[in-house]
């Protein structure tokens, strides 16, 4: 049969029915570590899709090959939806607010008709695909690890962490406590609740200090969501001789089945069932905080990002993608919150960053996948400006947000303020080092930000401005091969 251009076109264009049952679907996940503004981000990188303003290094964009993206009902039925329109309302509030955090698993499902830039397959129309953003907490990230931990490993982990002379102030109702168990007593339920309560303050003790990152867990003790109350969450460390078998009906024996209850019937679900569906991953990371705080929680990050990036399957999705499991090709690392430091501390954060998941980005790409880290502000909070005081050194102008203090300043969250933030360490090594003096050159003074307004868009059609740094940068890297 002797198909003319239009008839093919009308065959495969965006239109009909035969594109819509092949047409494909790129599957994004989204996580970050506490704080890393990743609610913030996945309402970017939709309203930069849906509503494009000036995204110069996202090539399809930047060449107008984006014809059109709009929001489609997500494919999976027991997922909820992320809820962009009430993130972006939040950020359209006068004074605008930073959208409240994930504390569940969503779904966001952007569908994009693109030309392609192949002259040949050009002839035949656009082409659509489907981006399925999957939107989940990073307090359950931290939970990968736990799939290669035994009971006896992590509680030996556990308790060597919140025995930290740094943690004690935060632990030492929980190790009181702990002091009284015996692994070889008989099983008790009071004694089972108290402990873990005990447990789960101490976490969330250490999260609220904010002296660490907050990677200690099991994540559903920070966030439990629908397992509240749940036996699941009843179990705590112990103090187990090596070696030692559970012996029924002890403590030992209740804590470990709790254990590998929790593993079987939280971790390794929300693994299969969502990571395995992955095709791209970007991780979050507020490692600037960490940075600030110092070289433990530095090393308390670094230790994170290596347990985590191991935890994902990655791999290269190619010609025999469909006869294999689905695997990660992807990620991308993220240090977020690049407006509260100068431009020239930008590639800076990207070498820290780089520096942290060396180890475990060596092993993905050893696998066939790609790594990259980036530092980005999916939303821009602060302008930078040169004052007269030194004009050598940068500031940011920005909105502190309610509360925050620099020295013996505290802001009230109304009006502006020039800040001086100072450069970031040329290197990780550098950054490890414990200064010699309270404060030096080197110090980077951190104070959080209101967001700036995104006003909506006008009744006229216009766009209102986003202002980001590298947003476009990141999603070119998460989607730009998809759209030639």
């Amino acid at each position: 049969m002797d198909f003319s251009r239009t008839a093919l076109s009308r065959v495969l264009g965006p239109g009909n029915v035969l594109s819509g049952l092949t047409t494909p679907a790129l599957r994004i996940g989204v996580t970050g570590l506490a704080r890393a503004g990743k609610t913030v981000f996945i309402t970017a990188l939709v309203r930069n899709l849906v509503n494009p303003t000036r995204l110069p290094f996202f090539a399809a964009a930047a060449e107008q090959r984006v014809l059109r993206a709009y929001l489609e009902p997500q494919p999976d039925d027991d997922v909820p939806r992320f809820a962009y329109e009430d993130h972006l309302a939040a950020l359209a509030a006068d004074p605008p607010d930073w959208p409240q955090s994930t504390r569940r698993i969503s779904e966001l499902r952007v569908t994009l008709e693109y030309a392609t830039d192949h002259v040949l397959w050009r002839q035949f129309g656009s082409r659509r695909l489907h981006l399925d953003i999957v939107d989940y907490p990073g307090e359950w990230l931290i939970d990968l690890p736990l799939l290669e931990q035994s009971y006896p490993d992590w509680s030996r982990a556990a308790l060597e962490a919140a025995r930290q002379p740094e943690r004690r102030a935060s632990s030492a109702p929980f190790l009181e406590h702990h002091a009284l168990l015996r692994h070889d007593e008989p099983q008790d339920e009071q004694k089972a609740l108290h402990g873990a309560e005990l447990f789960r303050r101490y976490l969330l003790a250490e999260r609220a200090a904010g002296t660490f990152e907050p990677t200690l867990g099991p994540g559903r003790f920070l966030m439990a969501g629908e397992l509240e109350g749940s036996p699941l969450l009843t179990f705590l460390p112990l103090d187990l001789p090596a070696d030692v078998a559970p012996r029924r009906g002890t403590l030992h024996d209740m804590m470990h089945r709790r254990y590998e209850a929790y593993r079987q019937r939280v971790v390794k679900p929300f693994f299969r069932n969502h990571f395995a569906r992955l095709d791209r991953q970007i991780v979050l990371v507020d490692a600037l905080s960490a940075i600030d705080r110092g070289p433990h929680a530095l090393a308390d990050l670094e230790q994170t990002l290596v347990s985590v990036l191991g935890a994902f399957r990655t791999g290269n999705n190619g010609l025999l993608a469909a006869f294999l499991p689905r695997r990660i090709d992807r990620i991308l690392l993220a240090a977020t919150k690049a407006d509260h430091v100068p431009r020239s501390s930008h590639d800076r954060l990207e070498t820290i960053l780089a520096a942290l998941t060396a180890r475990a980005s060596a092993m993905a790409r050893f696998s066939g996948a790609e790594v990259k880290a980036m530092a980005i502000a999916a939303l821009r909070a602060t302008q930078e400006a040169e004052l007269k005081r030194d004009a050598s050194e940068p500031a940011l102008i920005g909105v502190p947000l309610p509360g925050e203090r620099l020295g013996n300043q505290v802001f009230d969250g109304r009006r502006k303020a020039a800040l001086y933030p100072g450069d970031l360490p040329a290197t990780l090594a550098e950054a490890m080092q414990k200064p010699t003096e309270p404060t030096s050159q080197k110090d980077v003074s951190l104070v959080r930000f209101r967001p700036s307004r995104v006003p909506p868009d006008a009744p006229d059609g216009s766009v209102a401005p986003w202002p980001h740094i590298r947003l476009d940068r990141a999603i070119e890297y998460l989607i730009g091969d998809r759209l030639q």
